[in-house]
């Protein structure tokens, strides 16, 4: 049997962190907040079909697995909401420049705007939020955001390439992007 692995305290800072991490996600995750926005932005997308649109408008086209790959979720649920997004006009499949034999995902003129949309109503309500931070302040956040995600990214790839299950879940150890 191994030793039990000996830890040093969390400091307050960072348990202070692991505390506000579910609450964002929560915050992300409200469906009374997607539906508000939805409204907004007078669409009808449910929040899978949004991220799918997001990470598209963020990418060249790619292969539908590569799309699973970037949003971390299994194949058959990106085959299924794609299929909806084409039949809503929002994407299109084409064939693959490198094999043929393999399609791209890509957003129609629909599905930019559709993704305009959301950024725009979305961005009105984050500048409302922070309507009293200054600019650097928002700067320093959105360079501090970024700069926890890769490290939590590098994190989970180290677990993983150690045989740990740090990619199974949130570097903070719950459920990535459970909260509550």
């Amino acid at each position: 049997m191994p030793a039990p692995v000996q830890r040093a305290p969390a400091s307050a800072d960072v348990i202070g962190i692991e505390r506000a991490l579910p609450r964002i996600s929560c915050l992300n995750s409200r469906v009374r907040q997607h539906d508000h926005l939805m409204a907004m932005a007078g669409l009808r997308l449910d929040r899978a079909a949004v991220a799918l649109l997001r990470q598209m408008a963020d990418s060249d086209p790619m292969r539908p697995g590569e799309l699973a790959a970037r949003l971390e979720v299994a194949a058959s649920p990106i085959t299924r909401q794609v299929r909806q997004l084409q039949k809503a006009g929002y994407a299109n499949r084409a064939p693959d420049p490198d094999d043929r034999r393999a399609q791209r995902i890509e957003l129609t003129p629909a599905g930019r705007d559709a993704t305009d949309r959301i950024r725009a109503t979305s961005s009105r309500g984050m500048r409302r939020a922070l309507a009293e931070w200054t600019p650097g302040e928002l700067r320093r956040l959105a360079t501090l955001f970024h700069g926890m995600v890769d490290a939590f990214l590098t994190h989970a790839t180290e677990g993983e390439e150690s045989g740990g299950r740090a990619g199974m879940a949130g570097p903070w150890g719950g459920v990535a992007g459970g909260g509550g």
